[in-house]
């Protein structure tokens, strides 16, 4: 007669996720319903994300119980799981166990599935006990007039079915007082039912009643059904009742459909059963012997998802006297900011709680895996949303921009104001002897090299990638050519002390001079492989700086890079190798010798570049080749100028 149950899973899965127990106990009537009921609810459970603490099928014979009792109340009493969903018969070892765990374990939550009376002592029950009882029940309309019925039923009408010393053993637990006992046992023969319903005798009708009831009509309606056809065959008889016709009340049976008195539809064909609905109680007691059954809810499987259960949270709070359900959980939520991270060994609802990743967030509690933010984004500090990074580069507003961009116009003024005093002392000694076309070129081409390095500040574009390192490799190699240039003319100058017409032809018609021409070709072709092949374009890059996209120039072809330094590198070794040896000429104003400090301040700058270059990003990188282009042209300029200058400007007598 009962329904099915395939939604009761469902429904009572659903009311834990509704509270988030995700960790419960599972004590189950070692029978076909309940191994039944344990394979469709761990699956249930097991899609939804909840785990069983453990599983106690209580065996149905005394002996196994109580051999196992021991072991079954200590796990459930020392288990971390506040929820315990039991399923059986009431009137089974499983229904006696249930009320004892649950007298001597006040702390846990039970959820049934049955309308179990639970019977309450004024003497030994604990107030505290039953507000953490929740059954779930088949949903029924009430029979009318059964009540009635129940409180006016006589004992001696019904003497066989009802016996007054068990009711009143089990309904009152002998706490009535001796008096009122013996008075209600001298009226035994015709006393009703009345007085235990006003205890606590629950005299609404229980599922299985409600069965009893429908399992009458379906008797009454197919014994109906085979008279009708019985006086159809046969003419009315004296005694037409159908004695033996048990396969055919049995076909009746089995597809008997009718709607009951109450309005329900009782379909005896299985296929068609439909699934049932659920309302869900809230077992409390109010006072020592007064125990009330709230209906809170129900569960109905044929609404929409997520609107099958529906619970009035305003009830729950007032049973249980608090606002704050228990949990029942074996780790703490995660929250955002952390991923779960599974204990080997134990179950998925057992985990620890590990921060996530650096530029990863998690944005909801319990995350199995935390999410990356884009290239774009970064995470803020409570690694809980991915924010916008800002776009940066090296700015000329920026501390450091405006310390090498007042570095670059300082020396280009120096170094303009140095061409001034050249300019204007050019008949002197010392700027002749100095060979004055090749100052004025070395001078120009270092006013040059401190503006290119302007070229690597600002915002990066297509244009100003190209002209950054095609400017500074021209440049520079007009700058140390010249250097070159004026190397080979002193070492010259000083052999003419032996006469040789080669030499002298060498330095009168101003040979030397061609070095620079020369070098500034190689130094364009090599730029112009450069730009044919892979010329620098703009790059960003997301990684350097925590919350900053950093715009830099990428070079392209590094191989182009090194080769234009290289060569760069290989005239300063030539120049520096040159006027090494030369360091010792009688000169005056010791030419060679500033050449030859001029060159190797400049190789250790570029020398030094190179691992600071490799070792560094972003900005700090850009940084770094402004920082060498400005110290090697200052070294040029404060080795070879400078002292020149202190002579013209401080010291004329040496003029000579």
């Amino acid at each position: 007669m009962a329904t099915k149950d395939t939604s009761l899973t469902l429904a009572l899965v659903s009311l834990m996720i509704h509270f988030n127990w995700k960790w419960v106990g599972l004590v189950i009537s070692d029978d076909d319903p309940g191994l039944q009921f344990l394979s469709d609810l761990r699956e249930e459970m097991q899609t939804n994300g909840i785990c069983c603490a453990f599983v106690h099928v209580v065996p149905a014979t005394n002996q196994l119980y109580l051999a196992r009792t021991g072991i079954y109340y200590k796990q459930i009493m020392t288990s971390s799981a506040n929820v315990i969903i039991t399923y059986g018969d009431i009137s089974s070892i499983l229904g006696e166990t249930s009320r004892t765990w649950q007298y001597l374990g006040p702390g846990k939550i039970w959820v049934t599935t049955t309308q179990w009376d639970v019977i309450s002592s004024k003497t030994a029950l604990n107030l505290d006990l039953f507000h953490r009882t929740f059954t779930l029940s088949q949903h029924h309309p009430g029979v009318y007039g059964f009540q009635k019925f129940i409180q006016t039923l006589k004992h001696s009408k019904y003497l066989k079915d009802i016996s007054l010393e068990k009711l009143g053993w089990l309904y009152f637990n002998c706490s009535l007082s001796e008096s009122k006992w013996k008075s209600l046992c001298s009226f035994s023969s015709n006393v009703s039912l009345e007085l235990f319903t006003q205890h606590t005798f629950n005299v609404a009708m229980s599922e299985e009643s409600y069965h009893i009831y429908n399992a009458a009509y379906v008797l009454a309606y197919s014994y109906h059904e085979l008279l009708l056809q019985h006086v159809d065959i046969q003419y009315m008889a004296k005694d037409y009742r159908p004695q033996s016709d048990c396969g055919k009340l049995n076909h009746l049976l089995k597809n008997m459909q009718f709607t009951n008195p109450v309005g329900d539809l009782v379909n005896m064909n299985q296929k068609g059963k439909l699934d049932p609905a659920y309302d869900i109680f809230h077992l409390w007691d109010f006072q020592e012997s007064l125990q009330v059954k709230v209906k809170i809810g129900q569960f109905s499987p044929y609404l929409p998802q997520g609107q099958q259960l529906q619970l009035l949270e305003d009830m729950i709070e007032w049973t249980t006297g608090s606002r704050q359900i228990p949990p029942s959980v074996c780790s703490i939520t995660c929250t955002p900011g952390f991923r779960k991270s599974h204990q080997e060994g134990k179950a998925p609802c057992c985990f620890d709680c590990i921060p996530c990743p650096e530029n990863e967030i998690s944005n909801d509690t319990d995350m199995e895996q935390c999410l990356k933010c884009p290239e774009d984004q970064y995470n803020n500090r409570e690694q809980t949303h991915c924010l916008q990074k800002a776009i940066t580069f090296l700015a000329f507003g920026e501390p450091l921009g405006m310390a090498l961009a007042f570095m670059a116009l300082f020396f280009c003024a120096l170094t303009s104001l140095v061409l001034g005093v050249f300019v204007k002392h050019h008949d002197t000694p010392i700027v002749r002897a100095n060979n004055r076309a090749l100052s004025y070129i070395l001078l120009i081409s270092l006013i040059f090299c401190f503006l290119c390095s302007l070229l690597f500040l600002g915002r990066p574009n297509t244009a100003t990638c190209i002209l950054q390192q095609t400017t500074f490799g021209v440049v520079f190699s007009v700058a140390v050519s010249t250097v070159l240039a004026k190397t080979i003319t002193v070492v010259l100058a000083f052999k003419l002390t032996t006469p040789s017409k080669r030499m002298r032809w060498l330095l009168v018609s101003g040979a030397p001079n061609f070095i620079i021409p020369i070098c500034i070709l190689i130094q364009l072709i090599l730029c112009g492989v450069w730009l044919g092949t892979s010329p620098p374009f703009i790059e960003t890059d997301s990684h350097s700086e925590h919350g900053h996209i950093i715009i830099v120039c990428n070079k392209g072809l590094v191989s182009a890079f090194y080769c234009v330094l290289g060569f760069l590198g290989s005239l300063a070794l030539g120049s520096f190798t040159i006027a090494f040896f030369a360091r010792k000429l009688p000169d005056k104003y010791n030419e060679a010798k500033f050449l030859t400090f001029s060159m190797l301040v400049f190789c250790s700058v570029w020398v030094t570049f190179l691992p600071v270059y490799h070792s560094t990003k972003g900005k700090v990188m850009v940084a770094v080749e402004v920082f060498s282009i400005l110290a090697s042209s200052a070294g040029l300029l404060g080795c070879i100028f400078v002292p020149k200058c202190y002579v013209i400007l401080l010291r004329p007598d040496k003029k000579t």
